[in-house]
């Protein structure tokens, strides 16, 4: 997955190794291990569950790991996945972008043609899911559809896609996407594209450190999503290309799953300048739970977990992939204690970025996005059942119902319906 690119010392600097390898590991939980349906409840009194359960909660990214919607690992039933139906129930998330994720590789034809085949996968891994289930979650194409589907008592899965890569030079694939539910695409993931820039160029690859901005193809990307009701995305777009694309969308943008550079200088943050840009745009910015995205692990704790896993034996891939179910749970019970009793960085730190960017951006411009297994992750948010702890720190904040229904999906509803209006 996505974390791999940074390579295993940076999975264990950010906690996500059991994470990232129980993906590639296709592992599953086994069914009688329920303690997952026991946190969410038990993370909010009675009083303010009732107000979480009371306002439409949407996540903007959920990754999906190998052999999703298969034997190997079931949405179905709980499972070690960070998000599955039932902690999605427990913890009261009501809506996910699920996510046709491609790492960047080769900008050629090959490159585009493996791209493609892999986002293939992606897809049908996501509505083996729904097909699967339809009697508890359905796919929502449309601002209504999704409170439909929400008052009809299932879960809600939209679509997203992260990197637009795969799409390779054609951009009549926009419309094949778009026929098919996905509604946003994100320009660039790490590395630049044929697209445009990243946040994150690819040095190593040739990429200038100099932000390229959009490209012809990439100008022609941002015209046909406007066309086809699919909302840009400009998390992990580089500044340039990202200013360039609000300029010339004629709808409101998405910042699928990005930070607050006020807060925390990641490359993969949104300074105030771009925070302002998506406000004046219409667009919403939804604010990331990624421990070193958002905040400085603590080297403490960031060697610690560094030592667990060398202690356990899980310095690469394949030992994880390789360990038995008893191995893998107690280092995954391991980590969570190790995490809980060092400083973690926690739903307290991603709330200080939802407070910045409603400070610069305004109350009606800012949303929150997981990263639930392609990364994500906070103390007190590590996974879906534990939802209303982040309904609870925003009220403690001091922000109202309504603010608070307008940052977990009021928000996002409104881009929706603006980037519909748009298209037609």
């Amino acid at each position: 997955m996505k974390a791999w690119m940074a390579g295993v010392a940076a999975l264990a600097l950010t906690g996500c190794v059991s994470v990232e390898y129980a993906e590639e590991a296709g592992y599953v939980a086994p069914a009688e291990e329920g303690a997952h349906a026991l946190r969410g409840a038990e993370a909010l009194g009675a009083t303010d569950r009732s107000l979480h359960d009371r306002v439409l909660t949407m996540d903007t990214h959920v990754d999906i790991g190998q052999g999703y919607a298969t034997a190997a690992l079931d949405p179905g039933g709980f499972t070690r996945a960070q998000v599955d139906l039932p902690k999605m129930r427990d913890g009261g998330l009501d809506a996910a972008f699920f996510i046709v994720y491609v790492g960047q590789g080769l900008i050629s034809p090959i490159g585009y043609e493996e791209a493609a085949e892999e986002a293939e996968d992606k897809y049908q891994a996501i509505m083996r899911m729904i097909r699967g289930y339809r009697d508890q979650i359905a796919l929502a194409t449309t601002a209504d559809d999704v409170e439909a589907i929400h008052e009809s008592g299932r879960l809600v899965a939209l679509i997203g896609m992260e990197n637009s890569w795969p799409l390779g030079e054609d951009l009549d694939n926009v419309a094949m996407w778009a026929e098919r539910g996905v509604r946003y695409v994100s320009i660039t993931h790490f590395g630049n594209n044929q697209f445009g820039g990243s946040s994150n160029p690819n040095l190593a690859q040739g990429d200038p450190t100099e932000g390229p901005g959009l490209t012809e193809l990439g100008r022609g990307l941002v015209r046909e999503l406007n066309d086809h009701g699919v909302m840009v995305d400009v998390s992990h777009v580089g500044k340039r290309t990202m200013l360039e694309a609000i300029e010339l969308s004629r709808a409101p943008v998405l910042a699928s799953h990005s930070g607050a550079r006020g807060v925390y200088d990641h490359p993969r943050n949104l300074d105030d300048e771009q925070l302002r840009a998506i406000r004046d745009n219409g667009g919403v910015a939804q604010m990331v739970a990624f421990r070193r995205y958002i905040g400085e692990v603590d080297p403490e704790l960031a060697e610690a977990e560094r030592a667990l896993a060398e202690e356990m034996g899980f310095s690469s891939r394949e030992a994880y992939a390789n360990a038995s179910d008893r191995q893998r749970d107690a280092y995954q019970a391991r980590l969570r204690d190790l995490r809980a009793s060092m400083n973690d960085i926690t739903i307290s730190t991603l709330v200080d970025h939802i407070d910045h960017a409603v400070a610069v951006a305004g109350i009606d411009h800012v949303g929150i996005a997981s990263d639930f297994d392609g990364g994500g992750g906070v103390g007190g948010w590590d996974d879906a059942s534990t939802t209303p702890a982040v309904t609870a720190e925003l009220e403690r904040r001091g922000y109202s119902e309504s603010d608070i229904a307008k940052i977990w999906g009021g928000n996002l509803l409104r881009v929706m319906r603006a980037v519909e209006a748009a298209a037609r």
